[in-house]
């Protein structure tokens, strides 16, 4: 065998060893790290196994062990060559169980962020291929303790009685120095550490305050899961006819890429590239898993839906808002094509029909809506647009109209604006007469569905949904990052608690 050849195997064996050491030292130095987000968030076959040993205290605490010292030991090992085999059989379970949780399988990644992971292969796989290698090759393929010992032994059992200094001290010599050529390793890989602690160290103490992230490689980040661990409940749900809503309703336009961002003309091409196709899918997940079973979005996304049902298996229900290029009528055949659980009349384009005079489009949607057994709404940013379909005796399922008081700095508009549909129209108010929409909904027994009730995140999701449900609204929806689906599923929970409206339930 080649010299370089070992060089090259052993280089590798090392360099392996590395990533284990670090990936076992970083987890023992966190407190709060712990496998169980991880085991909460596996999706695949055996779900159900690790689900059962997250739950339980005691295996967790065993698991979180064996986790964190056999990176360390299988790290160890192989950084200095001794015991490769048995530590590479090790390393080999280990990883297959971490693919096994997480296998690169369309579907079944979703709940966690995946680094490395491609279609049915990903690194995890080649890392306990590697390993497994390692278990087979002999110990003449690596420098390192093992071949060290193993000469020694050979030496001593075979070597005569010396008269002489032995001519093959030197040889010897040189056989040890390549036996011992992880120490170099060692040390640099102590000295990395430690720069490493110091400078996140620093960035602790004066720039974030927070702990370094030290979930990394190996076992995969599963933030969504872990900010399960902080939901107060589950949503409640409440019946539009045989429609059964959660309270807290998915907006879809931020994974459509509609920010409505005002002046800040670059965020809604940041909102789309943000969500691709897996991040919506695991936004849809959580928010699941939350108790929010549904989502009002575009027909658009009725592919980005389908896949998640298909792939996941998930239940999210997908109302449409119908708006399509080509009118109402269009929008509600693409969204039953899609499969959408129930339709309405988008809110700008039901403005636009009622100004121009053009209701009996409307009342001819509603009627198609029915024929497909489906709940028919109606949306609106302008109150007149309901106050005209009532007036034309056009009664929907329900409706979907903006809410949201006036009290944020944007909120400044032409006086025009406020009773025309596009005149001086700047993308920054939805509601424009928000006392007049709680006095006129409040006349309605239809439910109602309030949207744009953080005008866009222009105003704080406590307030926003305080006021919106006190104002009447039996649901609301609201667009949400997956990031803020917890912490706005418990601000909800919250104010259903403490509501403060005159308006009687409807749903």
């Amino acid at each position: 065998m080649k010299k370089s050849t070992v060089y090259l195997m052993t280089l590798l064996r090392v360099l392996t060893g590395w990533y284990f050491l670090y990936e076992g030292i970083v987890k023992l130095m966190d407190p709060g790290w712990s496998a169980r987000y991880y085991l909460l968030g596996s999706r695949w076959i055996f779900a159900g196994v690790f689900h059962q040993m997250a739950e339980s205290s005691v295996i967790i605490g065993v698991v979180d062990f064996l986790n964190v010292w056999g990176l360390i030991l299988i790290g160890l090992s192989l950084l200095t060559g001794l015991f490769v085999r048995w530590s590479s059989l090790a390393g080999f379970v280990l990883l297959m169980f971490y693919f096994v949780a997480y296998p690169p399988i369309p579907g079944y990644t979703f709940g966690a962020l995946m680094e490395g992971s491609y279609l049915w292969i990903n690194k995890t796989l080649l890392q306990a291929l590697v390993l497994l290698v390692f278990v087979f090759l002999p110990n003449q393929l690596f420098f390192g303790l093992d071949r060290l010992i193993r000469r020694w032994r050979d030496e001593k059992a075979h070597a005569p009685v010396p008269t002489v200094k032995d001519e093959g001290f030197a040889v010897q010599r040189r056989e040890l120095l390549r036996d011992l050529i992880s120490l170099p390793f060692i040390g640099a890989f102590a000295y990395a550490f430690y720069r490493k602690r110091k400078w996140e160290s620093f960035e602790e103490k004066f720039l974030t305050n927070q702990q370094p992230d030290s979930r990394t490689g190996a076992t995969l980040l599963s933030f969504s899961t872990s900010q399960l661990a902080e939901l107060e409940g589950q949503m409640p749900r409440a019946r539009i006819g045989d429609l059964e809503l959660s309270r807290l309703i998915m907006g879809g336009n931020l994974i459509g890429g509609w920010a409505h961002a005002r002046d800040l003309i670059y965020v809604s091409q940041l909102v789309k590239n943000y969500h691709t196709d897996d991040r919506i899918m695991m936004t849809l997940d959580l928010a699941e898993k939350c108790g929010v079973n549904s989502i009002i979005t575009n027909p658009a996304l009725g592919r980005i839906m389908n896949k998640y049902w298909r792939e996941t298996g998930g239940k999210m229900k997908f109302v449409s808002d119908c708006g399509h290029r080509d009118g109402f009528i269009a929008g509600i055949r693409q969204s039953e094509e899609v499969n959408a659980v129930s339709m309405y009349c988008q809110g700008g384009l039901a403005d636009r029909l009622v100004v121009d005079g053009q209701l009996d489009q409307i009342a001819e949607g509603l009627e198609l809506i029915r024929s497909y057994g489906k709940q028919a709404g109606i949306g609106a940013h302008r109150i007149e647009t309901i106050r005209g379909c009532v007036e034309h005796g056009i009664k929907p399922d329900y409706w979907v109209k903006t809410f949201h008081n006036l009290n944020y700095w944007s909120a400044q508009v032409d006086k025009e604006q406020r009773s025309t549909v596009d005149e001086g129209y700047k993308d920054n108010i939805y509601c424009f007469k928000p006392q007049e929409t709680i006095d006129y909904m409040n006349q309605l027994e239809e439910p109602w569905i309030a949207f744009k009730v953080l005008a866009a995140g222009a105003i704080r999701p406590a307030e926003g949904f305080q006021a919106a449900f006190d104002a009447g609204a039996d649901f609301i929806c609201v667009g949400m990052y997956d990031f803020q689906i917890v912490e706005d599923c418990n601000i909800a929970l919250n104010v259903l608690k403490n509501t403060n409206r005159t308006r009687s339930w409807k749903a």
